[in-house]
């Protein structure tokens, strides 16, 4: 087998990228050896390309996609999304209308990503906008986090599957028992929803 000097193996990229999902001290100690890392791709599948940012904005972590915008990563949307910056999202949208349905790693759209920055306000502005797709998603998001205000709001607008199964094959309320979000436990349970 022949040995390739490519800084950027696949196994680096996919390594950072991983990292970019919630560690962030190998995020730093990654992009100071290979500065290149910075905004590289890794291919899940054919359709399915993933970076480090769009990890973090995937499972909401803050930290580390504002690591990545200090360094110089592009601010998608859908990190903007998840960092809360309402004007930037707005901006976007009332730039461009088509950007309601862009979506972040894995086909994830704009609703779920703005569930994690708690801003009951940003998530009501994408869905009178036209963001309607992911809100079982989102309601994951906000009982992870026990945003109580934003949950109830989901609930009772955007009609997510209250039993919906997240990617632990967890429901909302499992969620909500397992953090310790008490109000939200029994607010799901009042709805109908199931461990």
């Amino acid at each position: 087998m022949q040995q390739t000097n490519s800084p950027l193996s696949n196994d680096i990229v996919r390594e950072f990228v991983i990292a970019g999902h919630g560690n962030l001290e190998k995020v730093r100690k990654m992009l100071e050896e290979n500065p290149e890392l910075l905004n590289a791709s890794y291919a899940w599948s054919e359709t399915d390309h993933e970076t480090a940012i769009q990890g973090a904005a995937q499972v909401g972590s803050a930290t580390i996609a504002t690591h990545l915008l200090e360094r110089g990563a592009p601010l998608e949307i859908c990190t903007a999304a998840m960092l809360g910056r309402r004007d930037e999202v707005e901006r976007r949208i009332t730039d461009r209308s088509d950007s309601i349905n862009s979506k972040g790693a894995h086909g994830i759209p704009l609703l779920p990503h703005a569930a994690w920055s708690g801003d009951l306000e940003l998530v009501q502005f994408l869905f009178r906008s036209g963001a309607k797709t992911g809100s079982s998603s989102a309601l994951h998001n906000a009982v992870a986090r026990g945003y109580y205000h934003l949950v109830v709001w989901l609930v009772e607008n955007a009609s997510p599957d209250l039993n919906s199964k997240n990617f632990q094959g967890k429901s909302p309320l499992s969620v909500a028992i397992e953090r310790k979000h008490e109000t939200i436990a029994q607010l799901l349970r009042e709805r109908g929803s199931k461990e």
